[in-house]
């Protein structure tokens, strides 16, 4: 539950007043400048926040030059949700700078451009999709989508191939019935929907009717990052950020990076990573899992970093942008590692790898300075500067180039 349980926190910090603001420092991109940690020769700017009217944004995409599309999610109770638009060449307090396009959405979450240039949106039980048009004409794509437990979120992602990418979360942390006990097999994992798995949804004709929709891959707890790279070779590539199990520990279970393929297990609830990514039994599977016949994660990350969103670097952008051929991954843990967005270049495999950079990050307290931030979603636009959705603080913040 980390997304859940840091957002938690964030609306239990923020429920006695209004959300606690950046100071401003000097302007970046004709927005005032914050305190963040960014790239050499670029600056973080605050473009809108709680005063705007955003009350839990988790996801936001450039629909046109100065228009960006908002997920805001109200909050964890059901129908608090809203579509928003915001006009950057509108000055803040000025009328139509943040509307509402569409209200009532229960705990939206997925926000992704489709190949057919409509934007498709994820609420717990449904996918929908609409024109970039006002008024939003929505069109239900998927429907009876699981809506309960611990993890409802729907995140989306288009593959490279037209395919699309759903989140359906595990019903438990790890599988523990009413009566605390973990049975084996698990029954989230059973029947014609399982639970923490990803989905795939094809489909077919001029206007992209549903073909079909089907589980891709399984023991996936809660995917919350989902994204495709493209080998040189033109070979597809499907990526996952597992949010793992939640432990005590400082430490374990680590989180994790997976190459996702058809028809495979990724070992929820029965096995877990440890900090070298070699996957061990779980707590309560001790003697009763088999994890070698798991698929290994392609990579393991820090325990606790509460991966949001993955997304990679368009391919417009220049070789001297430092977020070009990358791979990134929106860390939204409240803890040591997490609040910050980080990056690995791809191969020419499509596969992400090397050391690890810190793009953005300095999202820790720091009195008169800033509060602390949890970013929880990121998109580019179209002159390659980084736009993030930062939901405890209620904020869009930019990241663009430092001009003289």
């Amino acid at each position: 539950m980390k997304g859940m349980a840091a957002s938690l926190l964030g609306a239990v910090a923020l429920a006695a007043g209004a959300a606690p603001r950046y100071a401003e420092q000097g302007t970046c991109a004709g927005h005032p400048g914050i305190a963040l940690t960014v790239p050499a020769g670029w600056c973080a700017g605050l473009v809108a926040d709680a005063r705007d009217g955003l009350r839990m944004p988790r996801r936001l995409l450039e629909v046109a030059p100065g228009r960006f599309w908002i997920v805001d999610m109200g909050n964890w109770e059901p129908r608090r949700g809203r579509l928003l638009e915001l006009r950057t060449d509108i000055a803040r307090g000025q009328p139509g700078r943040v509307r509402v396009l569409a209200s009532g959405l229960d705990r939206p979450h997925g926000l992704a451009l489709g190949p057919d240039g409509r934007v498709y949106i994820g609420e717990a039980g449904t996918v929908w999709r609409t024109p970039v048009s006002e008024p939003v004409q929505r069109q239900d794509v998927i429907t009876h989508l699981p809506t309960g437990g611990a993890h409802p979120l729907k995140e989306l992602a288009f593959t490279a191939d037209g395919r699309l990418l759903v989140n359906m979360g595990s019903v438990t942390d790890a599988c523990r019935g009413d009566d605390q006990q973990q049975t084996m097999p698990c029954p989230e994992l059973t029947g014609p929907q399982p639970r923490a798995a990803v989905y795939v949804a094809r489909f077919e004709g001029a206007d992209l009717a549903l073909k079909d929709f089907q589980p891709l891959a399984t023991g996936l707890r809660n995917s919350l990052g989902l994204a495709s790279t493209t080998a040189r070779d033109g070979t597809v590539r499907l990526w996952q950020a597992e949010n793992s199990v939640d432990y005590t520990d400082a430490a374990l279970p680590a989180e994790e990076l997976n190459e996702l393929k058809e028809g495979a297990s990724y070992g929820w609830p029965y096995c877990v990573s440890d900090a070298a990514g070699k996957a061990v039994p779980a707590r309560g599977y001790e003697g009763r899992a088999r994890c070698a016949a798991q698929t290994r994660a392609h990579a393991a990350w820090p325990a606790h970093v509460a991966p949001l969103q993955l997304l990679t670097a368009p391919a417009h952008l220049a070789s001297s942008s430092p977020f070009a051929g990358r791979l990134l991954a929106v860390w939204h843990g409240y803890r040591q590692h997490g609040q910050r967005i980080v990056a690995w270049r791809l191969d020419e495999n499509g596969r992400p790898g090397g050391a690890r950079d810190n793009l953005v990050h300095g999202w820790h307290e720091k009195a008169g300075l800033r509060p602390l931030g949890t970013p929880a979603g990121a998109t580019f636009d179209t002159e390659g500067r980084l736009w993030i959705v930062e939901d405890r603080n209620r904020s869009v913040i930019v990241i663009a180039p430092r001009q003289p």
